[in-house]
């Protein structure tokens, strides 16, 4: 099947660009946002995704409000022209490739919102993630890193939070594609759970930080990266790699909160070629649920079949959550963020199961002594 980009000099295999390279069910491309505030007072994260292969396009918005996290989730049929990057009252554009995007849910359950996401640094391509297990691959990936500041609104049942000079909004965006474990799971045999995730972008006032990390059980990484990027003007490049401090080497230490796998206190260390550790500490002051924008979620799941064009809002009270449900896992913990004088804020995102010698966890999900 053709598409208009088609003709376009962009074809990385013989097929037309609309066919994946791949035949697996787990091929995907995705785009990730979150905005907060330096205070907490505000955090959202909005995600859409689409897996040509199982036929699904889902997204979901979420938003913390004193203590409740809404959550608006849609999922269809995957369009043909997959230029059309929206489902259900869920949006995304690319107003200009890695500078501007703008983000629009539809006021279809009470909370809408109208948001755009203007560079504030130099993307960041990370290192290509593989992981196998025995003879299957798991993951197969790229992503994107960028920092941003938002401009807009988001109407809660009625009440509008307006986000301009008056409320700084930074975040985070990511886009990556490539494979990894989406949708309904396969038949056949399965080894025990591990997987321990770390992820920490991170703004200060003149530069921002990025490191992530995978370990397997004994504490070896499979993936680990960081990056140091200056903040930028709105007229500098975007796309500027001679820009982009790049680590040779990523380290951390761990406090967890006693009977969770959520972090308590955590410094990072990421090493810089010539010069001395980058060296971060996180104190965490509000934790967002991954699953309200699909992760692990059995229904919304990433790539689940859920309809050809459904739509709905739920809702999170964080204090009565359980930290060792399977579902709730998974966070990002907003913190304040402080490196030698510089103080910011940032996300320590995590998702760890099963044992992780170093840092003293046992079993699939127990918590922390």
């Amino acid at each position: 099947m053709l598409h208009p980009f088609d003709d376009y000099p962009l074809h990385q295999t013989p097929e037309p660009i609309s066919h994946p390279a791949s035949e697996s069910p787990n091929v995907y491309d995705r785009f990730f946002f979150n905005g907060y505030s330096a205070d907490g007072s505000v955090f959202f994260a909005f995600a859409l995704g689409v897996y040509p292969n199982r036929r699904v396009m889902d997204g979901a918005f979420s938003l913390v409000r004193e203590g409740v996290q809404h959550n608006v989730r849609a999922s269809r049929l995957c369009p043909d022209d997959r230029t059309d990057t929206s489902v259900g009252p869920l949006r995304v554009d690319v107003v200009d490739p890695m500078r501007r995007h703008r983000i629009t849910v539809d006021d279809r359950y009470g909370l809408s919102a109208d948001l755009t996401m203007t560079a504030i640094a130099p993307v960041i391509e990370e290192p290509r993630f593989v992981h196998t297990v025995g003879q299957r691959t798991i993951f197969d990936y790229t992503r994107l890193t960028q920092f941003g500041r938002w401009e807009g609104w988001i109407d809660l049942d009625g009440e509008r939070i307006t986000l301009d000079a008056t409320v700084p909004v930074v975040g985070t965006r990511d886009r990556s594609w490539g494979m990894r474990p989406v949708g309904e799971q396969q038949a056949g045999p399965r080894s025990a759970p591990q997987f321990f995730w770390l992820w920490a972008p991170t703004v200060f006032d003149d530069v921002c930080t990025h490191i992530a990390i995978n370990h397997e059980a004994d504490g070896r990484a499979w993936h680990q990266s960081g990056a140091v990027v200056p903040r930028i003007g709105d007229g500098e490049p975007t796309l500027d790699p001679g820009r982009v401090q790049r680590g040779d080497g990523a380290d951390f230490d761990v406090t967890w909160r006693s009977g969770t796998r959520w972090v308590e206190r955590i410094t990072t260390r990421l090493g810089v070629w010539g010069g001395a550790d980058v060296e971060v500490s996180y104190e965490p002051m509000l934790t967002f649920q991954m699953s309200g924008i699909g992760y692990r979620h059995p229904v919304w799941g990433h790539g689940c079949w859920v309809g050809p064009d459904e739509s709905t809002r739920d809702h999170l009270v964080l204090a009565d959550v359980d930290p060792l449900d399977p579902l709730m896992l998974h966070v990002q913990a907003l913190a304040h963020a402080r490196w030698g004088d510089r103080r910011g804020v940032g996300i320590v995102e995590q998702l760890i199961i099963g044992p992780h010698e170093p840092t003293g966890l046992t079993g699939i999900i127990d918590g922390a002594r």
